[in-house]
């Protein structure tokens, strides 16, 4: 890995510090081509409206800017039908970013376009070639990693992240495999309360969310709207579906501010705010 030169460019350590720079990728080609998780099955015959999807795409990004944060757009491909969900690409970890290893023939490549965009950015990256992992199975909180163990990330990445990352706690999550991913089942929103769908986790790893959060549990039906899969943007405020009323009401009774956005075409194909941003730059303490 090539030593960083410009440090002001890239720099996360937690879910929920102030959000400052982005990328993401336009819904042009978003198909259910290939059926790859449950939400997707649920759909497959309605199928995905573009234009609707489009649209709410880019009242999602015209918000991130009313919050003076950095938008990238990275170039779409008809043959990346996903590359919608630009967090399963890669994830940032201090001054690092990690691009994927893609576990599905219907995701592969798309880490190609983000290592050329890094490239043409003069912005080095750690290239994770040997092992799958995607980004939505990696939630940072400060010094603790939390990788679930999924269909798409193995045992031999979280081993090979261990290796790695000497100065942090990597704590291994199994879970169903029906969930695609670990940030549809639990995310961190502040450094004391996380969002939380216990059906899916073990006991012993519930028990650890609660000794170390206020946990918000989100029901089956809002689990299925990705009631987990918010955004933090920092200074207790969260982007969220207005379907998930009951998720939407207990951040607010904890002093959340709750910016509503309608994505719930995107939502289709199985990811929502969390899924379709990749944070390069967080600015906090």
């Amino acid at each position: 890995m090539k030593e960083r030169t410009n440090t002001n460019k890239v720099f996360c350590m937690s879910e929920y510090d102030t959000l400052k720079r982005v990328i993401l990728c336009q819904p042009q080609y978003m198909t259910i081509r290939q059926v790859i998780n449950e939400t997707q099955e649920h759909f497959k015959d309605e199928g995905i409206h573009i234009e609707r999807a489009l649209e709410q795409h880019a009242d999602f990004v015209n918000t991130l800017k009313q919050y003076d944060i950095d938008v990238i757009l990275l170039p779409y491909h008809k043959k990346y039908p996903e590359q919608v969900f630009t967090r399963d690409i890669g994830f940032t970890l201090g001054e690092t970013i990690f691009v994927a290893n893609m576990a599905t023939d219907a995701r592969a490549g798309e880490e190609n376009v983000l290592k050329q965009w890094l490239e043409d950015e003069e912005i080095s990256y750690f290239n994770l070639v040997k092992e799958h992992i995607e980004g939505g199975d990696v939630i940072v909180d400060r010094d603790t990693i939390y990788v679930g163990l999924s269909s798409r990330t193995d045992e031999k990445a979280t081993a090979h992240l261990e290796r790695l990352l000497h100065k942090f706690q990597v704590v291994t999550i199994p879970f169903k495999e029906k969930y695609l991913h670990l940030d549809c089942i639990f995310n961190v929103v502040s450094p004391d309360v996380a969002l939380i769908y216990p059906p899916a986790l073990t006991e012993e790893d519930i028990k650890l969310f609660s000794s170390r959060y206020d946990c918000i549990e989100v029901s089956e039906d809002e689990q299925f709207q990705l009631g987990t899969n918010v955004l933090s943007i920092g200074n207790k405020r969260v982007l969220s579906l207005p379907v998930n009323q009951h998720v939407n009401g207990e951040l607010r009774k904890r002093g959340f501010e709750v910016i509503e956005v309608d994505i719930t075409e995107i939502i289709k194909s199985g990811g929502s705010f969390r899924c379709c941003t990749m944070p390069l730059l967080r600015e906090g303490s």
